[in-house]
């Protein structure tokens, strides 16, 4: 009898701690002004990449107007814990912080943007404005229903992700948590505003860097005879990098080459002494990525062996970032948690996966991840530009969107009792 009594006073207080999902949406639209006004500060005074000193300093007061205490880890990112004091798992939050070296316009695809850049030559052209302004309207709410869950939510802001500067030290700073899973998201042009792409497996590619020289000798152009000429053995090895990646590659496997550099001599009369060749490699395969890389090694070496030159590989060449693979368990979970407060809103297309690279994909070696892409297209307000662009701009409106499927990916995951209206 005492046994029983003990058991129903403890399941008493576990359903009082209940999250409704009405509740929670509830909540989402009460934080959703704080979340357009932080997206538009952090828009404006937008940072590069471990130069987020600014940045840094104004979300971490945010931080401690929520009364969470903040840890800082070497460079400018930092994490921050809620802590429930209650026996349960522990779930990471991840948003990264820094922009993009892109002077921006001031017009998106049909229109002047609300929020502009005052900062020359720095501009927030990938959404991590977005991200910040999501995770911080993630914390006042879960904040909110500190009472009603169990376990610890760990909100991470990453330094330097388009370099990926931050992510060792963070990994690192994140290991003695013990954190049971991660979850990010990331805003995607491509996708209309308040839908999801929830996908298991091979979400983001896997990137490389190419960078080698093509070392010869140079002289006066008058007599190229004299010299040894590494501008026609660059020329040649990229010719035949572009067979052989046509030929040698498995073609039942994504695996694209980008060259985007290439840089030898400064004047007409004078033959330089190397020639720089610089690009990158994208792969959803790790083994065919390691192929890749082999292919290029190859066939430099050869022609320029063929033209008496040499190639020096520099030491960041080869795999940089593996790609972002979500948990099975975990993108069912995330699945479920979008379509429970968003119907019909998450998509399974496999048309959305992105050949672009993501730090992301590290924080796996600590634990199982999910990563999401949030829609931000709009036509109506012209919103709708590729990443990366100087007309890049999302539609404020699918920010509370991400919230929300942040906060109830969180709930769900630390278990607390989800009851319908």
């Amino acid at each position: 009898m005492i046994f029983l009594l003990a058991d129903m006073v403890a399941w008493s207080a576990y359903a009082q701690k209940s999250v409704d999902k009405e509740v929670m949406l509830s909540k989402v639209k009460a934080v959703e002004g704080y979340v357009k006004e932080m997206r538009g500060y952090l828009h404006e005074h937008p940072e590069v990449s471990s130069e987020e000193y600014e940045t840094t300093r104004f979300l971490q007061q945010e931080v401690a107007k929520m009364g969470l205490p903040v840890t800082r880890v070497e460079g400018t990112g930092f994490y921050a814990i809620l802590d429930t004091h209650r026996p349960g798992r522990t779930v990471g939050l991840r948003t990264d912080i820094d922009a993009l070296p892109i002077r921006e316009h001031p017009e998106n695809l049909t229109q002047r943007k609300k929020w502009l850049s005052k900062v020359d030559g720095v501009s927030h052209a990938c959404g991590h404005d977005g991200h910040m302004a999501i995770l911080l309207g993630a914390m006042k709410v879960l904040c909110e229903l500190k009472d009603r869950i169990d376990g610890r939510v760990v909100f991470i802001f990453e330094e330097g992700e388009e370099t990926g500067t931050g992510i060792d030290r963070m990994v690192r700073a994140l290991e003695p948590l013990r954190i049971d899973a991660f979850y990010g998201n990331h805003l995607r042009s491509s996708m209309k505003t308040g839908e999801f792409f929830v996908h298991e497996g091979a979400l983001m590619a896997g990137a490389g860097t190419v960078s080698f020289d093509v070392d010869g000798r140079g002289g006066h152009a008058s007599r190229p005879d004299l010299s040894v000429n590494p501008i026609f053995a660059a020329t040649e090895i990229l010719n035949g990098i572009a067979v052989a990646w046509n030929n040698q590659r498995d073609v039942t496997k994504t695996l694209t080459l980008g060259i985007s550099q290439i840089h030898g001599g400064t004047a007409n009369n004078v033959i330089p002494n190397s020639v720089f060749i610089g690009g990158t490699i994208r792969f959803f395969d790790r083994g065919e990525g390691d192929r890749g890389f082999d292919i290029l090694r190859r066939v430099a070496t050869r022609v320029a062996d063929a033209h008496n030159c040499t190639v020096r590989f520099r030491d960041d060449m080869g795999i940089l970032l593996l790609p972002v693979v979500n948990d099975r368990a975990l993108t069912a979970l995330a699945r479920e948690a979008i379509s429970e407060i968003y119907p019909g809103k998450a998509l399974t297309s496999d048309e959305h996966v992105w050949y672009a690279a993501e730090t992301f994909s590290k924080y796996s070696s600590l634990a199982p991840s999910v990563f999401l892409f949030a829609g931000i297209g709009n036509d109506r307000l012209g919103s709708g530009a590729e990443h990366h662009n100087d007309r890049f701009d999302l539609d404020e409106e699918s920010l509370p969107y991400a919230v929300g499927g942040m906060v109830w990916f969180a709930v769900k995951f630390l278990k607390a009792t989800v009851s319908e209206p």
